[in-house]
Order: structure tokens, then C-alpha cells, then sequence
């Protein structure tokens, strides 16, 4: 038990030594936002659930109560996942998805603790090409995954237990920084 807490407490503050990506990552979402865009998020897995999570915070309320901001997890229309899975492959659930819904002014992020789901990569290759920002939250060495966005967010740990609970973190962190900077009284 003591060694997991200690390992988790480690990558940490290993994630805190470069908070530029994660200042980024933010700064392109609160533009986006301002510009009537939406934040579309996808994963599979932990990373499905942690993009369902961050687009209820943005769509709810994080820390503060103020007005709903455009945000969707596109892991959660079970028919789409479904038929496109089905009838194309699910390498493509999501970059059929950004086809679909994307917009310029919108922000693509991809999660994925590996850094080499098939489904992401594309999604967030997508989303390039229609001319949304890409950002990409990743564990292991980023891999695919993170070469295939513009910002890239990275814990570099190949225990996904471990990866799951920095992004965790670092999605809050996220959400803090948008609600603050689009919603802080001065």
C-alpha cells in the first residue's frame, strides 16, 4: 500500500516539473470557448470515463457556478460507437465522430495511457485536418498518440494505475484553469 501511494505521490511531482503543457493545453481550450467553440474529449477504457468526467465538469460546473461550456465526450453514444465499429472498424469511433461534429474553432483531446490506441491517434489526426487544436494527455512515453497532437501532455509511466491517477489530476487541473480565467472576478 505504502509503496503504491509513494509511487503515485512521485510521478506527481514528477507531472508538476513542466507545467507548460498543461497551461497550453488550457489556454486553447479557454479560446476556443470565447470563439463559441467546444471541446470534444475521447479515450478508451479509464480514459473514456476521465473524458465523460471532464465534459460534465465543463458542461455542469467544476468549482464554480456559472454558465454551461460546450464540452462532449465522444465515448458515450453507444450507437454510433456501435455502428461505425461495426460497419467501418473501431479504429475510426471517433475520427468518424470529429468528421461529423468538429469544427474549426473547436479543441480535440485525445486520452491514452499507452500513447498507442489506434482510435485516438486517428481521431486526433481528424481533427487536425479539419483544423481543430490537438491535445494529447498520454502515459509511457507518448508514443503515437502524442506525436499526433499539437500539445502534448505527458506522464511518463508505464503503470497505468499510476497514469490514470496523474491525468486525473491533471484534467482538474485543467478545469481550474478555464473556470478561473473565464470566470474570475477581478
Amino acid at each position: 500500500m505504502l509503496a503504491t501511494i509513494t509511487e503515485t505521490i512521485a510521478l506527481h511531482e514528477r507531472a508538476k516539473q513542466d507545467p507548460q503543457p498543461v497551461v497550453d493545453a488550457a489556454a486553447v481550450i479557454v479560446s476556443a470557448l470565447a470563439r463559441g467553440g467546444k471541446l470534444m474529449l475521447f479515450g478508451n477504457g479509464g480514459s473514456a470515463s476521465d473524458a465523460q468526467h471532464v465534459a460534465a465538469e465543463f458542461v455542469g460546473r467544476f468549482q464554480r457556478t456559472r454558465v454551461a461550456l460546450a464540452a462532449i465526450a465522444l465515448t458515450t453514444d453507444t450507437s454510433v460507437l456501435t455502428a461505425v465499429g461495426n460497419d467501418d472498424a473501431f479504429d475510426r469511433v471517433f475520427a468518424r465522430q470529429v468528421d461529423a461534429l468538429g469544427r474549426p474553432d473547436d479543441v480535440a483531446l485525445g486520452i491514452s495511457t499507452s500513447g498507442a490506441s489506434a482510435n485516438v491517434v486517428l481521431g486526433l489526426e481528424a481533427a487536425r485536418a479539419r483544423g481543430l487544436v490537438t491535445v494529447a494527455l498520454t502515459g509511457r512515453d507518448g508514443g503515437a498518440v502524442g506525436h499526433a497532437a499539437a500539445i502534448h501532455v505527458n506522464v511518463p509511466s508505464d503503470v497505468t494505475a499510476r497514469v490514470q491517477e496523474v491525468h486525473r489530476t491533471l484534467l482538474h487541473v485543467i478545469c481550474d484553469l478555464v473556470e478561473t480565467a473565464m470566470f474570475e472576478r477581478s
